[in-house]
């Protein structure tokens, strides 16, 4: 179980819009150690993540030029934890 703390942020280009947390590079570090064989399509990593009680299975994509990992939130998760972009988010991810 992998516990981070980091910034909502929204990523806008054109007409879409997608909220991401940025799991930092130590908590990065780990998922990568501890996914080697194990990884998706463009290296992406399945978890279980959780934001107090709201619990959902996402994936985290790897950044390549920083190793750190994005982190979907999608707003059905953002309006059940009361979140929004630019909140600080604490949450547990789990690989599955």
């Amino acid at each position: 179980m992998i516990e981070i703390t980091a910034a909502l942020w929204l990523w806008s280009e054109g007409k879409g819009h997608w909220h991401f947390l940025t799991v930092p590079a130590g908590p990065s570090t780990e998922i990568r150690l501890e996914s080697a064989g194990r990884r998706g399509g463009f290296g992406s990593v399945r978890v279980e993540a959780a934001i107090g009680e709201i619990s959902w299975r996402t994936s985290v994509f790897p950044i390549k030029r920083t190793g750190e990992y994005l982190l979907p939130v999608k707003a059905d998760v953002r309006r059940r934890a009361g979140i929004a972009a630019g909140d600080e988010v604490t949450l547990t991810l789990e690989l599955i």
